[in-house]
């Protein structure tokens, strides 16, 4: 598989969908992120995967419950590749991982926004890479 990822992050529903006709062919999957799929919901995603296949990039973090409700409806859509936060535990991850079983989960362990002071203030309080290197191995 090509490991090309295009990221179609704009809020206009038609230059997405211009983009995914354009690169759809040429590269491994496109990336729909929050705003596009908060924007345009679902049908968007149905439309991009008639160019492409997608990586839905929500970054889902909720009970495990919702998660997997949320997993099995990417599912569904025919979503490839879909991210959850490694801070929502095992037992979140694991169960998105079980509802979709035809998509590939990826967990997202600390947002690149954030520093250590954040990190802190959030309760986390341990280094950056600390914490990366943390829930890594624990979403493994």
């Amino acid at each position: 598989m090509n490991p090309l990822i295009v990221a179609l992050d704009h809020p206009d529903r038609a230059q997405i969908l211009a983009w995914a006709t354009d690169f759809g062919p040429h590269v491994g999957m496109v990336k729909i992120g929050l705003e596009a799929f908060c924007a345009h919901g679902p049908d968007l995603v149905r439309s991009v995967h008639d160019h492409a296949q997608v990586f839905l990039d929500l970054k889902l973090h909720d009970i495990p419950n919702t998660v997997a409700g949320a997993a099995r409806q990417c599912n569904a859509l025919g979503v490839s590749l879909l991210t959850v936060h490694a801070s929502g535990g095992p037992e979140m991850i694991a169960a998105a991982v079980e509802a979709a079983p035809d998509v590939r989960v990826i967990a997202v362990t600390v947002l690149t926004s954030l520093n250590a002071q954040t990190l802190s203030v959030v309760g986390q309080g341990q280094d950056v890479n600390t914490q990366v290197q943390r829930l890594a191995k624990m979403a493994i």
